[in-house]
Parts: C-alpha cells; structure tokens; sequence
C-alpha cells in the first residue's frame, strides 16, 4: 500500500460553522475568520470540506457574500480521535496487509482510506512511518473468495436465505445446502459462517473456504432474539460446539507457565500459580476438539489432569505421532 497523508480542518471550528449556519446565519467568511482568529482561507477550506466531503447542503450567495444551508442537516458528523486512537488506525491498516495478493486486499484497502479521509481534526496519518514501526505476518491466510464473502454477508445483513455447495473436509464430494445466515465470524485467521439449516432443522458452522456456487434466494428469515454468538461460543476453544461439559485441568511446567501467563485463552479460565513456578490452567469446555490440538502443540510442557478421556486422547496421540516420526 502506498504511503498517506491524511489532513484535516479542526472539528471545534467547523462545529461551530455548523452551529451558525443552522441557526439560519448566513455566514461570512471574512467576519468569521475574525471571531475565530484563522485567516479567511482557511474559514473558506472548512466550509469546502463541510459541503465536499460530507456532502452538506451548503450554498453560496453573491448577493450577501455568504453562505447558508439550503435545508435542515439533522445528522451532522461529529468525531474525534485521540492520539492512542490514532495508533490503533495505524495498526488496522497494518492489519489490513494480510491480505495482500487475496481478492480482500483492494475493498479492504478502499474502505480504511475513506474512513482516514472523513477524519474531521487536523490530524497527521503518516502510513510511511507504519511500515517501519508496525508490522503483521500472516500464516495460513483463508482462501475464500471475495465473490462468495460479500453474497454471504450481504444475506446476514438483509436476512436472506442461501443456497450453496459445501464440502466437508472428510467427504469427496460437495452437498448441496439451504441455509438462513445469522453471524460471520472470523477465529484463528479463518473465517466461519453461523445458520439455521434447512434442511437438518438445527444450528450448523460452516468453513467459507469449502463454500462454493453460492445463491442468494427471495426468502426473508428473521434471526432469533436469543441468538447469540457470545453464547453460542462459550463452550467452545475456538468455533466448534459440543454438547459435553468439561472440565479441562492443564498442568503447564516452568518453562510454558510464562507463555500461558501472557494471554488470554477462554473467558472460562481460572488460572492457579504454583510455588514451584508451574501453573494451573482450568477451562470449562463443551468439546475437546480444538483444545486437544492445542495441547498437543505444547509438547512435554504441558500435563493434562483431568478429565480422564482427554488424559487418554493425548497419550494416543502421542504414541501416534512417535509412531509416524521413527
């Protein structure tokens, strides 16, 4: 992405552009650059801006040397950002470059710019200094494509039943499905579509990635009141439901009890400190699914306490994995 400047008149003084000329003042430049102590050129960029860029029912009259509104504007923007917001712009359009080379990263790129470009303060947007300071390096970026992605979200959004293929990662071939679309969700770098099934009349999550022929109906559906995705997660590591109730006791040694400190892993969690330097790790869980590649990841540093079938599953594994690697 190339480098940006983002510039901006000063929000107090167009408010108070706006203030005046919602009044049913007309406004003079001259006479109004002296109130506010500016210079009439700059009186003259905020009411351009104003009408340019907000598009603002703004008109100049020659007869009075000044301007008016034309109607009542009864949503006026009204912004501010401060400096630690203004490094979390930066670090979003750091985040953006994950996307670089995929159909995401030219709508991605188009909509941050014109949200930088509606930034009402006179504020400086340096993206050259970003790619110095700032950087992400994606690993195993989704392959869906943008075509599929926005007649997906534009089905959750208008609440409009799909018709699509989906191949699940143990079958050879796609079946067809009929879905009412209630969430989009993105988890570990993988984005996941949240229904209602048709045709098997339950809740189902799907990989956009294994989506294909894609076909938004003229069915209406209205999205449930009591769902949630914060619920409809809970029990989850990740994305996938269960209908167990775990609870998963992780026994981390030294050396990882320093990893396991610096995050957050599940708002389940309960975290214990040993005197030793080991931790105790408590998740409530509704399937292993997910955890137990997670805790196949930490080796030998890791010993899972209970419950007992999970205790098992990881010692199966593990034999497996010694078995395959001699």
């Amino acid at each position: 992405m190339k480098p940006v400047r983002v510039t901006r008149p000063a929000l107090e003084r167009i408010q108070k552009i706006h203030e005046a000329l919602q009044q049913g003042v007309k406004v003079n430049c001259t006479k109004l650059a002296e109130q506010l102590s500016v210079s009439t050129k700059t009186i003259q960029r905020d009411i351009d801006f104003m009408r340019d860029r907000w598009s603002l029912p703004i008109e100049y009259d020659p007869m009075e040397f000044s301007y008016a509104y034309t109607s009542a504007v009864e949503n006026f923007p009204s912004y501010t950002i401060s400096e630690g917001e203004l490094v979390a712009l930066l670090v979003a359009q750091k985040a953006i470059e994950q996307y670089r080379g995929t159909p995401f990263e030219a709508p991605l790129a188009n909509a941050f710019h014109k949200l930088a470009s509606r930034l009402p303060e006179e504020v400086t947007l340096s993206m050259g200094d970003a790619n110095r300071l700032i950087s992400f390096k994606p690993v195993g970026i989704p392959t869906a494509t943008l075509h599929h992605f926005q007649k997906i979200s534009t089905a959750v959004l208008h609440q409009r039943e799909i018709t699509f293929a989906y191949q699940k990662i143990n079958a050879r071939e796609a079946e067809p499905r009929r879905l009412q679309p209630y969430h989009l969700t993105c988890v570990q770098n993988q984005w996941y579509m949240i229904g209602h099934d048709q045709d098997r009349q339950a809740i189902r999550t799907f990989v956009l990635s294994r989506i294909t022929s894609v076909q938004t109906t003229t069915r209406k559906f209205v999205r449930p009141a009591s769902f949630s995705i914060e619920n409809h997660l809970r029990g989850s590591f990740g994305i996938f439901q269960g209908n167990g109730d775990h609870n998963v006791v992780l026994l981390f040694d030294e050396f990882s009890a320093k990893y396991i400190r610096e995050k957050f892993w599940h708002e389940s969690q309960v975290v214990t400190e040993k005197r030793d330097g080991t931790l105790e790790l408590v998740l409530q869980l509704s399937t292993f699914e997910e955890v137990t590649r997670w805790v196949l990841g930490w080796s030998d540093h890791v010993e899972v306490k209970s419950p007992k079938e999970l205790r098992v599953e990881i010692a199966r594994l593990g034999r497996a994995i010694a078995k395959r690697n001699g």
